[in-house]
């Protein structure tokens, strides 16, 4: 797992949104993807593809293969493709009742990221956060970059929303995160007007 560092700056405009790649989007390894931001600064910005399972890895086998305990109560949900970036990196979206010391990082005041085998073997033993999603690498961008995606109309942000994050199915988590926004997909694209 990979160690998380809280950023110093949490004034990005993205932090804690929902970033939603609109129809049309050119980078296919984002189409139809909903990202929650965990980073976002002058530095660069930071998320985690919430809606991509990947074929054939669940939490049992993730776990299994970090020589972590598994009982029969232990969940198996699918891991996440989180994104591009650090695909050998693994981390937990959760709710924010659950922290590790130092390696959890409040992203909202209900949603948390932590990268430590700590929080895996928690989940396996029962007593983890209550919601978690698992993902392996993630989206990153660098200085002003995806405010220039951004400005391309390649995404779209909203507000986060923990039932779009935990409880939905993830074919679902695109359509309810443009319609939380009261879009329409009829007419929507992410190509840029001409006047």
């Amino acid at each position: 797992m990979a160690s998380v560092t809280p950023a110093k700056d949490h004034d990005g405009f993205l932090l804690g949104k929902l970033l939603i790649a609109l129809p049309g989007m050119p980078d296919k390894r984002f189409e139809k993807s909903v990202i929650f931001m965990c980073a976002h600064s002058d530095q660069g910005a930071m998320g985690v593809i919430v809606n991509k399972p990947l074929e054939g890895l669940t939490f049992r086998e993730l776990v299994e293969k970090l020589d972590v305990r598994v009982t029969a109560n232990t969940p198996d949900p699918p891991v996440m493709f989180g994104g591009p970036v650090g695909t050998g990196q693994g981390f937990v979206l959760h709710t924010s009742e659950y922290a590790v010391k130092d390696a959890t990082m409040p992203v909202t005041s209900e949603i948390s990221l932590t990268a430590t085998v700590d929080i895996l073997r928690a989940i396996a033993e029962g007593h983890g956060p209550d919601k978690a999603l698992f993902a392996l690498g993630y989206a990153g961008w660098g200085p002003g970059q995806i405010e220039g995606e951004l400005k391309t109309s390649g995404w779209i942000s909203a507000d986060p929303d923990k039932a779009i994050l935990f409880d939905l199915g993830h074919d679902a988590k695109w359509q309810a995160a443009l319609a939380k926004l009261g879009v329409g997909l009829s007419g929507l694209s992410a190509e840029a007007g001409r006047a």
